[in-house]
């Protein structure tokens, strides 16, 4: 009776008992997006260093310049960011390549500034196997975590205007009833899914800090011929939108923090884009119909202007 009740038992286990492998991964924080309708004015981002501040993967042949690590996590962050749609990515890492391979050409390659640099590292990185033994069954666990630090910088300034850290786990589990169930032998890909959500965590908080501060640009001519301004198509600038035009406020040095700040412009009137023009991001250019709101513009010191996005 006991042997017929054992096997009844167990046939129920082998029945009802996930025995297949899983992968359990933490989801990601899901970002904002701004809505596919609204204008995007696109910054220009670069990402000047991610390393690997762990000891991981560190032997006696290791070379902090071309460390592998530290390159995916800067290739995670570049297409995250990239696929938000509302940057303007310049490459900084493999700079010295691009500029080699310019001079081979016709053409010099044109580099432009970014306006805001993030600087990274990998804090945290390590492995660990996990398990539990019942009556019956038995789970095997492969963790790995992983915790990256971010810095956002704004160029003009110098000036840290964000710094975080986000954290990322990846777990494999199998899961076996009797001795019958799957089996997991080492899985490198959780190391790359444990560093990808780390950085998953910090994406939304670097895309509010870029666009909090209002895009800005600048008039290139300003005649009977035409009205033009910096920046077109690829920063998002689309035809019929409307910007204010503002007088560069004075610039005093801030004796609380030594800082050169710009105080606030006046608003002396909007421009509205009529067309788009320009081949590549740094020679886009946009053509405007100037409105005026108490003011005129000095056609001989145009520096004095900037055109900003109305918030």
């Amino acid at each position: 009776m006991k042997k017929i009740l054992l096997f009844t038992v167990f046939l129920l286990l082998c029945t009802f008992s996930n025995a297949q492998r899983k992968v359990e991964i933490a989801e990601p924080v899901q970002q904002n997006l701004a809505d596919a309708n609204s204008r995007i004015i696109k910054r220009k981002v670069a990402i000047g260093r991610f390393s690997n501040e762990t000891q991981y993967a560190k032997g006696i042949f290791y070379d902090k310049e071309n460390d592998p690590m530290g390159k995916q996590a800067l290739d995670i962050l570049s297409a995250k960011l990239a696929a938000s749609g509302k940057f303007m990515l310049l490459e900084r890492s493999d700079l010295a390549a691009l500029l080699e391979e310019a001079k081979k050409g016709e053409n010099a390659l044109a580099t432009i500034g970014a306006d805001y640099m993030i600087i990274g590292s990998i804090t945290e990185f390590g492995r660990k196997n996990v398990g539990k033994s019942g009556a019956f069954t038995s789970t095997k666990s492969q963790v790995v975590e992983a915790a990256v630090s971010v810095r956002l910088v704004e160029v003009a300034t110098g000036l840290i205007i964000y710094s975080d850290e986000g954290k990322g786990m990846a777990e494999l589990t199998t899961k076996t009833t009797l001795g019958v169930g799957g089996r997991a032998d080492y899985d490198a890909t959780l190391s790359d899914k444990a560093i990808s959500e780390a950085i998953g965590q910090l994406v939304e908080n670097i895309i509010n800090k870029c666009t909090d501060k209002p895009w800005r640009t600048y008039f290139l001519s300003y005649d009977n011929d035409a009205q033009l301004i910096a920046g077109g198509a690829s920063q998002g600038i689309k035809v019929g939108d409307t910007f204010a035009v503002k007088t560069k406020g004075k610039k005093v040095k801030n004796p609380q923090t030594g800082v050169m700040i710009e105080l606030p412009g006046k608003q002396i009137g909007s421009v509205t884009i009529s067309a788009t023009g320009g081949d590549t991001p740094e020679t886009e250019y946009s053509f405007v119909t100037f409105t005026s709101n108490g003011g005129n513009i000095d056609a001989s010191h145009l520096t004095d202007y900037y055109i900003e996005e109305i918030k």
